[in-house]
Formats: C-alpha cells, sequence, structure tokens
C-alpha cells in the first residue's frame, strides 16, 4: 500500500508544487486550501492519485475533523500562509500583526496538531516558513517575527513528537502567487534586486522547495532541522 501525504495549503505555490513532487514519488496525496475555487483547479492538474478538501487551517474544528476523516497518513507538509504584516515597524497596525500571526503561526500549529492525531508514529511533519525569519531586512519586521515563531517550534517538536521527524523548510524569494500582493512593476523590481545580489544569480522556484521537502519527507535520519531554501541569500545581506 502506498504512502498517504497530506498538504495543508497545497493548493498553490510552494505546497501545490510539493503535491505534484509527491505523486511522482508514489505517494497517495491530499491536499487543503481554504478557496473551493483554487482546490478545483489543483485538482485537475495533479490528476489521478490526488484527492482535497476545501478547509480552512484557522478552523480548529474543521482542520480535526478533516484529519478525522483520513484515519492514518504517513506524511505532514503544512504550507498555509497568511497576511504579510509587511511595512515600518513604527506603523505596524496590531490588527495585522494578529492576521499575520493568526494566519501562519496559528494555523499551521492547528494543522499540525490535528495532523498528529492520525500521522504514523515514525512519520514527518515539515512546516515551510520563511527567510524573513533569519535576516534582517527593514519593513519585515512583523513577517520577521511571526516565521520566527513557527521555526522556535521545530526542534521542541522533534524532540517531545519523536519518534516522528519535525523539520521546516524556509524559502528565500520565490516565484510564486504570495506575491500577487504587489503590484507587476514592484514584484519584477523586487526580483530582479534580489536576483543580482543573490550568489545564485536568480530568484527561486517553487520546485526547488518541493524538492527539498521530497528530501526531508525521505530523510528518515534527519529531525528537528530548519533547511535553508534561499539561494544563498542568507550570506548576502544586500540580497533581501
Amino acid at each position: 500500500m502506498s504512502e498517504r501525504i497530506v498538504i495543508v495549503g497545497g493548493t498553490s505555490g510552494i505546497g501545490l508544487a510539493t503535491a505534484e513532487r509527491q505523486l511522482l514519488e508514489g505517494r497517495e496525496v491530499v491536499v487543503t486550501g481554504r478557496d473551493p475555487v483554487r482546490l478545483d483547479a489543483a485538482l485537475e492538474r495533479l490528476g489521478k492519485g490526488a484527492t482535497g478538501a476545501s478547509v480552512d487551517a484557522r478552523d480548529e474544528e474543521a482542520m480535526r475533523a478533516f484529519f478525522g476523516g483520513l484515519e492514518r497518513i504517513d506524511h505532514a507538509v503544512i504550507a498555509v500562509t497568511g497576511a504579510t504584516a509587511a511595512g515600518p515597524f513604527s506603523s505596524i497596525p496590531a490588527a495585522a500583526l494578529r492576521e499575520a500571526a493568526e494566519g501562519k503561526l496559528i494555523a499551521q500549529t492547528i494543522a499540525a496538531q490535528a495532523a498528529m492525531e492520525v500521522l504514523r508514529s515514525d512519520g514527518s511533519l515539515t512546516f515551510v516558513t520563511a527567510g524573513s525569519a533569519g535576516a534582517a531586512i527593514p519593513g519585515t519586521a512583523g513577517l520577521a517575527a511571526v516565521n520566527a515563531a513557527v521555526e522556535a517550534m521545530v526542534p521542541v517538536l522533534a524532540v517531545e513528537l519523536a519518534p516522528a521527524r519535525v523539520n521546516a523548510v524556509s524559502p528565500g524569494i520565490i516565484d510564486t502567487p504570495w506575491w500577487d500582493w504587489l503590484d507587476p512593476s514592484a514584484r519584477q523590481q523586487t526580483f530582479d534586486a534580489y536576483a543580482k545580489a543573490a550568489p545564485v544569480g536568480r530568484v527561486g522556484r517553487a520546485q526547488y522547495l518541493a524538492d527539498a521537502i521530497a528530501y526531508l519527507v525521505d530523510a528518515t535520519f534527519t529531525s528537528g532541522v530548519v533547511l535553508a531554501v534561499d539561494g544563498g541569500s542568507r550570506l548576502v545581506p544586500s540580497a533581501l
């Protein structure tokens, strides 16, 4: 019987690329997303071997009901994200910070808790955070704080939930729909500046993260790791 992997936030960007990669690995893939229209489009793209459900990761009752209906899973990837809470620290509205925390820290925590109820004892749990957590980029204090909070849980959970393995991937600037909050011109300027400064000379693709997640899912001797997938940008402050 093939393994089953659930990707929370698997209908777009990194989550969707991960679903595609895991199908190639021969696993049964289950994806979730808040938007039923986007879910339908993702399932059509994924094709045979993939199923899904429209469920909001911020809804604790809905998440537990969803995972409870699966009975048993082998791996879970928590790729859900939320608002950015970007902007100068002095003017970040408290409401925006709460929304960012609710959409990522709280949502990822709820999803992970629900997943653990049905995850096999030596399965894997992989979070998707962001490179802002380890950087010092003006205007991203709120984003950095939320992602750093998720990353801080990883080593703790690797010990607390053992023998299950707990890891995370930390993306740099990746060309995904997450950036749609910027107008096209500002988005391209951001990408161009990053590509010019980053050691690898380009922005990332969702597939790069899917490859990294695939490694962590299969790396049975790896736990408690936050894996940077950022083209080396963390080494060059000006790249971010």
